[in-house]
């Protein structure tokens, strides 16, 4: 099919003609309160740095070097950093078209993926690609949120303030300096990328002044299991590290590999290992400003990352929040003429110190329905209260329950067979039909006091919002044949993307929030317990962080069920389990009135369940 161009002239996107680059071109230059785009793209320095990280993981005897593609206005004056480090960039690519880095004959690098290089440059930014230790052109090793990436990022913003030895060469002795860097940095990226920018945030390293993480890790165990209970798929960060390991790497890092299989027992435990790959236990040292953006349908990397990373970091530390309705997506690619204007303004106020104000606009853009968004001053919103729902023979409401509830766990349900019809493999409870819109905006948790017929029992809790409603589908975007373009062409690397449309359906019911657990570990993450069948245990686990408005006239379920088979591993003997419900609750963040419990019927027809896609 052909594809079609549409150009969009976007605060003078392709619309101000450049000027010639001289001694006396400043670095930047505004014009309607934004920087401009004063530089040629056809004139860009392109080049590549290979920085001493300061390990050597893979064993050869010399620190490993880690590589650094360059672009950067041709200026006299000095410009900051835009940087993406990834580990991605000659194996999945980057972005909705899956770009890769190309070079030329010379290993000069050609294209850089995705927009920045040709809305930013020209703006007077330098934009600044990272191979993970251990991936394309850099050594070392494959170490999935350990100390190689984070020295990936850390390594390369001390060498654009001067703090780190740079080489011209990966094997060479010839130095290279940024004396053309302000030393300010802003790491931008989606999901893996993302996340080695929440870790080296985490560092609080000094030059690292905005990090833009999208659809991003916080804490790895939480990617690769739920509050003891794994996730099905790659066993091991193991597993996922080897996909993207350049052949160095392959041949020299057993012993990483080793360390990381060994640090991820099956069982679920959280471990040193685990802990070493934790961002938030040390969010407390961030000081770079946040702009993140998650979809709340997204089952790859789960809203809770962002939602335990934004409440760990310092009130003091600017913040800003999207959320929207899609899955693994990023902003470009579901909401790209509102996305471009508003990263170009965060990254001028907090790269070029461009006093615009935005810090102190709405805190958080949430998208009600497909399009539809909502801005509010704070996030939470003002309002929100802690509130204590429990789940009773009247339905879920603020009374305590009496008596037991049981259930069989088949080890085959999914989210669909659970809210679509009678299911014996879970208990479901209800509020009645709302009078006023109810908003959850935050994250739950669940206590739950059970006893299990086998010495093994996993537990999935869902709440569900019951009422019809016109939502994302899939992914929540479809790519179409039709292009806009966001900066300046250059040969090699165009800044022309596919447009989007959103995929929408009707449903009748919606889980806005779930979470997973592993009854054996009831008292502790990292050392389970025996569980002695008839014995009743109490635990309590998180469920996902939301922003979801229930309509008046919808219902707020809560759910409580065995092996979510779409999501966990199934224990090794299916159990029967029974809950207390005088000792089991669930901890709401709520806008608005609770209100009461319900016995009436809860059937669902279509589900929105969300969507579980490949890290990427």
């Amino acid at each position: 099919m052909k594809r079609v161009r549409v150009v969009v002239a976007l605060a003078g996107v392709l619309t101000l003609t450049p000027i010639p680059a001289t001694a006396a071109t400043p670095a930047f230059s505004l014009s309607g309160g934004v920087s401009a785009p004063i530089h040629s793209m056809a004139d860009a320095v392109r080049e590549t740095v290979y920085v001493d990280s300061g390990l050597d993981l893979d064993g050869d005897g010399t620190r490993d070097r880690v590589t650094a593609d360059i672009i950067r206005p041709s200026t006299t004056g000095r410009v900051p950093v835009i940087m993406d480090a990834s580990p991605y960039y000659q194996s999945a690519g980057r972005g909705n078209e899956s770009e890769v880095k190309t070079y030329d004959s010379a290993g000069l690098p050609v294209k850089f993926p995705l927009f920045y290089d040709n809305y930013f440059v020209p703006r007077g930014y330098a934009v600044v690609l990272v191979d993970f230790l251990g991936t394309n052109r850099s050594r070392g090793c494959v170490d999935v949120g350990g100390q190689s990436e984070i020295a990936s990022g850390t390594a390369v913003i001390d060498w654009l303030n001067g703090r780190r030895t740079g080489y011209s060469t990966l094997t060479g002795a010839t130095t290279k300096t940024a004396s053309w860097s302000t030393g300010a940095v802003g790491m931008i990226g989606k999901s893996w990328d993302g996340s080695i920018a929440n870790g080296v945030a985490s560092t609080g390293i000094d030059g690292l002044k905005t990090i833009v993480p999208i659809a991003a890790i916080s804490s790895w165990y939480d990617w690769f299991r739920s509050d003891g209970v794994a996730y099905p798929g790659y066993s091991s960060p193991t597993g996922l590290g080897s996909q993207f390991e350049n052949s160095n790497a392959r041949s020299r890092c057993g012993a990483v590999r080793t360390q990381m299989t060994n640090g991820s027992p099956a069982n679920g435990d959280y471990t040193a290992m685990w802990q070493t790959r934790d961002f938030v236990r040390n969010a407390s040292n961030v000081k770079a400003s946040i702009f993140a953006i998650h979809g709340l349908n997204d089952l790859n990397v789960k809203t809770l990352q962002y939602g335990q990373f934004w409440d760990a970091v310092p009130a003091s530390v600017p913040k800003k929040l999207w959320f929207s309705q899609t899955a693994h997506v990023d902003p470009f690619d579901f909401r790209r003429s509102e996305w471009v204007p508003t990263l170009h303004r965060w990254f001028d106020r907090w790269l070029l110190n461009v006093q615009n104000g935005i810090e102190n606009e709405p805190q958080v853009s949430s998208e009600r329905a497909p399009n539809q968004w909502v801005d509010d001053q704070t996030w939470p919103p003002s309002g929100t209260v802690s509130t204590v729902l429990r789940p009773s023979s009247s339905g879920l409401g603020t009374a305590p329950g009496t008596g037991t509830a049981a259930f069989t766990d088949n080890g085959n349900a999914t989210p669909s067979t659970w809210l679509s019809g009678s299911n014996t493999g879970r208990v479901l409870y209800s509020t009645a039909a709302l009078t006023s819109d109810l908003r959850v905006a935050g994250t739950s948790s669940i206590t739950v006091g059970v006893s299990s017929s086998t010495p093994t029992a996993h537990l999935t809790a869902y709440l569900v919002d019951y009422g019809p409603a016109t939502v994302r589908t899939g992914e929540g975007i479809r790519t179409l044949s039709t292009e806009s373009c966001w900066g300046e062409s250059r040969t090699g690397d165009d800044a022309c993307y596919r447009n989007t449309e959103a995929t929408t359906g009707n449903v009748d019911a919606q889980i806005i929030a779930r979470g997973w657990a592993d009854l054996a570990n009831y008292q502790s993450l990292s050392t389970p317990r025996t569980i002695t069948p008839g014995t009743k245990y109490r635990m309590t686990f998180r469920l996902s962080t939301t922003d979801h408005v229930i309509p008046a006239g919808h219902r707020l379920g809560l759910l409580i069920g065995g092996t979510d088979s779409s999501a966990i591993v199934r224990p090794s003997q299916l159990p029967r389990l029974t809950v207390d419900l005088a000792d089991t609750s669930v901890r709401i963040p709520l806008r608005g009135s609770v209100p009461a419990a319900s016995t009436a019927p809860l059937i669902a027809g279509s589900v929105s369940a969300g969507t579980k896609s490949e890290l990427g």
